[in-house]
């Protein structure tokens, strides 16, 4: 862990859907990979700096990162002294459900900017924090909804993906198939290409354009998402490691810590899986 750096993953338990994460990043690099969830990031200090599908965008105190559910993201320090943050994680119902209620979209609504100036807003991201942490399930799920319908209203709307229409989109999906069905042992691709009947070069240019990565850092992301699972049913992390096709649990380790923040074994606590009791509310080291 780099000197300094803190992060905290947690569920409150009258917050259901919801992850939560304060964290002081310097140093640490987070991998291009994806969220099954929303994310809503108020920057509370300093300047967090991401790559959002393939544009660089920059959001600082006063601000909020917002990414939509399979969008593809890093994230890095923006300036020398890091970060500082609070974000919530709401799953896609609850997003949906809120703009059902506010805006009357039916369908898949989403965010259609990353990065949004709007300090209200971000006061009211560490509001839901500051409740959870206090216990205050009304001002929590209060403030949750609050600012979900505010960044939904100003920077919202349908986001529903076209179908693919090109062959090497459709190829793309296909391949994308195949590797969630052989996740524990993959094709190369010079196979997995053969089998769909176009080129290696050729299906790595369409699986990057449709889904912001090549397929073997698509596939890296997909285990670790499968992981969580996992380990969200009480799968202790070695054999997770093992069932999603990493060489061992300190491979799980590196990835894991890479895309969500936390290691394994912290995100479990903090979720309190395995009898790990409590809502998980331990500060826990970042390192891999």
């Amino acid at each position: 862990m780099t000197s300094g750096e803190r992060a905290r993953y947690w569920q409150y338990s009258e917050l259901p859907g919801v992850d939560l994460l304060h964290a002081h990043y310097i140093r640490k690099a987070f991998a291009r990979h994806t969220h099954e969830t929303f994310v809503l990031a108020a920057i509370t200090e300093g300047v967090e700096a991401f790559h959002y599908r393939d544009e660089l965008v920059h959001a600082g105190p006063g601000q909020i990162a917002l990414v939509n559910p399979d969008t593809s993201h890093t994230g890095h320090a923006g300036v020398p002294e890091g970060w500082t943050y609070r974000t919530i994680y709401p799953d896609a119902e609850i997003v949906r459900s809120i703009a059902a209620d506010t805006l009357a979209l039916r369908g898949s609504a989403g965010f259609t900017t990353p990065v949004v100036d709007d300090p209200y807003a971000a006061r009211l991201v560490v509001g839901v924090h500051r409740a959870a942490e206090e216990g205050n399930a009304l001002a929590a799920d209060s403030l949750l909804r609050l600012v979900t319908a505010r960044m939904l209203r100003s920077h919202g709307g349908l986001i529903t993906p076209l179908p693919p229409r090109s062959a090497g989109a459709r190829d793309a999906a296909r391949a994308r198939a195949v590797l969630e069905e052989r996740m524990a042992e993959p094709p190369t691709l010079e196979r997995l290409a053969g089998d769909l009947g176009t080129s290696p070069f050729a299906l790595l240019r369409a699986f990057r354009s449709a889904y912001g990565m090549p397929p073997h850092t698509w596939l890296t992301d997909a285990r670790v998402r499968r992981a969580r699972r996992l380990l969200d049913a009480g799968t202790p992390p070695a054999d997770a490691a093992a069932a999603v096709g990493f060489t061992d649990q300190s491979h799980l380790n590196r990835h894991f810590t890479r895309s969500v923040g936390v290691p394994p074994g912290a995100y479990q606590r903090a979720r309190g899986v395995r009898g790990s009791g409590g809502e998980g509310v331990r500060d826990e080291p970042t390192g891999p």
